[in-house]
């Protein structure tokens, strides 16, 4: 009886613990609910420059099975200065929570790399594929 009501307590207690752990899905990088959009409406790309002489590029909406990854790209004096994810999936928690972790890491990617020649983030593969395309297709744009 006292094995019995030991294990009862134990599984109990595990069970509470389980159940009362919250994870994080809040991020930088949107929230659940569609596809967030920074700026462009879908599907647009274009460029601007700015006074200080830095070209904004917009690359091409990619279409991925999660949803729409597309980036913007500052250059100047030839060199990237910044890359901004546009718009990116955010469809669900998890796609937040990828999404929130991934983007980062390929943005950092991006700026050392100075080009679209990076490493996919595991757990990623999607948005990091179309990352990539528009992020080289955006380069391709202005020439480097």
């Amino acid at each position: 009886m006292r094995r019995i009501t030991t294990w009862f307590l134990s599984t109990v207690t595990i069970l509470v613990l389980l159940l009362g752990y919250h994870t994080s899905t809040s991020s930088a990088f949107g929230s659940p609910g569609g596809t967030s959009v920074l700026s462009r409406p879908a599907g647009e790309s274009g460029q601007s420059q700015s006074s200080s002489g830095a070209r904004v590029v917009t690359g091409p909406t990619v279409q991925t099975q999660w949803g729409p990854v597309q980036v913007e790209v500052t250059v100047e004096a030839g060199a990237i200065t910044d890359v901004t994810p546009v718009q990116y999936p955010t469809g669900n928690s998890t796609d937040a929570q990828i999404n929130g972790y991934a983007l980062p890491i390929l943005m950092d990617e991006a700026m050392q790399a100075q080009s679209a020649n990076i490493d996919m983030v595991s757990g990623a593969t999607v948005t990091s594929t179309g990352y990539i395309q528009s992020l080289q297709a955006a380069l391709d744009q202005v020439g480097l």
